[in-house]
């Protein structure tokens, strides 16, 4: 390549993703090398060996949100620029001019340029000084790239992060407190192993649904249903269902779902799905008390001999329906056996239940 002629250089360094100005022999209005460097999708401008910048395409005032007067502004065409921290960055210690102070190149400085309008944009800088054919510095080219998107993928990580740090530790806290509570009323090993999976089991049920979709709560029937169908139990036949779509919130679906489980347990054990004729409705509803309105879930079992109502001993369910949940929901449970099977009335505060 002649010498006398204008040329540019790019060096394609795949590891950055996009293409560095290395050389430029010539900054001059008009020359079709600043044509294409008007036409890059990417924020670009240069400057004189003083730091006045000379040039800058349509990507860098999208960046900025101003246009900078050629041959007079300074080092980066930003209204106000600020380290990553937050505090300001006087203009000659940006990137560029510390590209054309030092003479070298910058790769990636992170700084945070402030628009007219108030607006902020964290941006990596990528300065690289430009040589005339004796070596001597005769100006800057400047790649701005915009980190907007990759904060914001940063900030949602974190949050992601800090979300799961803490549903792992609640999560350990419920199997640890299911643990001691279930050995606490089991009369054997076998009856511990039993229980324990069991209700390690409802644990997951509750999970599984939270992670389909975190936003959206879990659904009462849904969670009632799942509960009664992990026992073989028939829709229909043996259970039924009635109420409208409501959406428990994460930590109260665990609770409940604890509970529907239990009372499951013991209609497979002593109620309604260990008889013949038994059968479970479970009804849900929502009553409007003025400022409190109140989810209220019933659970009635019918076709139950009456030897077998009334429970040998007190175990972890009634715990867990009579004091567990109204502790953790502040809510009410009662248990009443009446002769054909079990009743249990459970009542709670729908604001701090319902998604």
């Amino acid at each position: 390549m002649s010498s006398d002629r204008p040329y540019l250089t790019v060096a394609d360094d795949s590891s950055r993703r996009f293409p560095r100005v290395r050389e430029l022999d010539k900054i001059a209005g008009g020359h079709p090398l600043l044509h294409i460097l008007e036409a890059l999708p990417a924020a670009v401008y240069t400057t004189d060996a003083a730091g006045r910048i000379t040039f800058y395409n349509q990507a860098a005032v999208d960046l900025w949100g101003c246009r900078p007067e050629l041959g007079t502004s300074e080092w980066c065409g930003s209204w106000r620029l600020f380290w990553p921290d937050g505090r300001p960055m006087p203009h000659d210690e940006c990137p560029m001019a510390v590209a054309l102070k030092e003479n070298r190149a910058i790769h990636d400085g992170e700084a945070i340029a402030e628009r007219p309008d108030g607006t902020r944009v964290p941006f990596l800088a990528s300065p690289t000084p430009l040589h005339d054919a004796s070596g001597a510095v005769i100006g800057a080219v400047n790649m701005l790239v915009d980190m907007t998107q990759r904060k914001k993928a940063e900030e949602h990580q974190k949050v992601l992060l800090a979300e799961l740090q803490h549903r792992v530790r609640n999560t350990l806290a419920v199997i640890r407190s299911i643990a001691r509570q279930t050995a606490e009323t089991s009369e054997t090993v076998e009856d511990y192993a039993m229980h324990f999976d069991g209700r390690l089991g409802a644990f997951a049920r509750v999970q599984a649904a939270v992670t389909r979709d975190p936003t959206a709560g879990i659904a009462l029937a849904s969670l009632v249903a799942e509960e009664l169908l992990s026992f073989a139990a028939q829709e229909g036949e043996q259970f039924s269902l009635s109420g409208p779509d409501l959406r428990l919130q994460p930590k109260a679906a665990e609770t409940v779902g604890l509970a529907i489980h239990e009372l499951a347990t013991n209609a497979v054990k002593y109620g309604a799905l260990a008889s013949p004729n038994g059968h479970v409705t479970v009804v849900w509803r929502l009553e409007d008390r003025d400022v409190d309105p109140r989810l209220m879930i019933e659970w009635t079992e019918t076709g139950v001999a009456e030897f077998s109502l009334v429970p040998r001993r007190s175990g972890f369910g009634t715990e867990l329906l009579t004091q567990t949940l109204p502790y953790q929901l502040r809510g009410t449970t009662t248990l009443t056996f009446k002769p054909g099977g079990l009743q249990c009335t459970i009542e709670l505060p729908a604001k701090g239940v319902l998604q």
